[in-house]
């Protein structure tokens, strides 16, 4: 593996999700250049088959490649679930790889003091059961319990935070029996954050919520560490492409990143 310290890390996302893993990237590892990709043609990758999800993720895994990323960070779970592997493949040697879900687990897993772990995200990744398996695998005594919520992403991409839409929307979902008796609760898609405040509300903030974004970063930063692939310049300057415009994508972005940013389409299927 000839990687250098210089080159950007490329996070690749459905749409605006996986901005929150970036930003806490950003925060993580100032001097790093980011390449975001938010395949918004596609979304929501929830619905989707898993060859499907594969076949859009080798695709902008090779344009990450093509742009000479030293790592490739999965920034959504429903791509974490399906095609990690096929992500790995695709960058054998040439750059490294790290997913949303393993980080998480293991972050659970070893620091908080559940016995019942509750799971929110896409049908694609609830219905994979990636994370009750990889739980059960590292501790079989916690007690999972999961649930679908397929209305959050769309619900998100279109703007409806911090209002009674959604506030309506987060009470339907997690007052249903099958989430109930929970004491900790893993946010099993990279858009959550961005609601999770209002999540947290929904318990009067007395269970644990739990996100990838800064166990992500963290993860990445100990890996390009282990590996001197720190960069030790700083940069100012990231680099924002979807495959179709969005309008609520910019305003997150400039939320997140504090900054306008310069967002270009490209589509990578033509």
């Amino acid at each position: 593996m000839s990687l250098k310290a210089e080159c950007p890390i490329g996070l690749f996302d459905s749409g605006v999700g996986g901005l929150t893993v970036a930003n806490a990237i950003r925060q993580s590892l100032p001097n790093e250049k980011l390449i975001y990709f938010g395949d918004t043609q596609h979304l929501p990758y929830g619905d989707k088959s898993p060859e499907t999800i594969q076949n859009y993720s080798k695709r902008i895994a090779e344009f990450l490649l093509e742009k000479k990323c030293k790592a490739i960070v999965i920034a959504c779970n429903t791509a974490s679930a399906h095609a990690h592997q096929t992500v790995l493949s695709i960058a054998n040697d040439n750059a490294l790889v790290l997913d949303v879900i393993n980080p998480v687990v293991e972050h659970v897993v070893a620091y908080a003091k559940s016995n019942t772990v509750g799971i929110i995200g896409t049908k694609g990744t609830i219905n994979s059961h990636t994370y009750e398996n990889r739980i059960m695998q590292l501790n079989p005594s916690v007690r999972v319990k999961s649930l679908a919520t397929p209305l959050f992403v769309p619900m998100i991409e279109e703007g409806f935070i911090y209002d009674n839409i959604s506030n309506s929307i987060i009470s339907a979902y997690l007052s249903r029996p099958e989430i109930s008796g929970i004491d900790s609760l893993i946010l099993g898609c990279t858009h959550y954050p961005i609601i999770k405040n209002q999540i947290s509300r929904y318990y009067n903030f007395n269970i644990n919520v739990f996100d990838s974004a800064q166990i992500v970063a963290n993860r990445l930063k100990d890996l390009l560490q282990g590996k001197d692939l720190l960069n030790r310049e700083m940069v100012n300057e990231h680099e924002f492409y979807v495959s179709d415009f969005t309008p609520y994508f910019v305003q997150i972005a400039k939320m997140f990143f504090e900054t306008e940013i310069l967002l270009t389409k490209k589509s990578l299927w033509q």
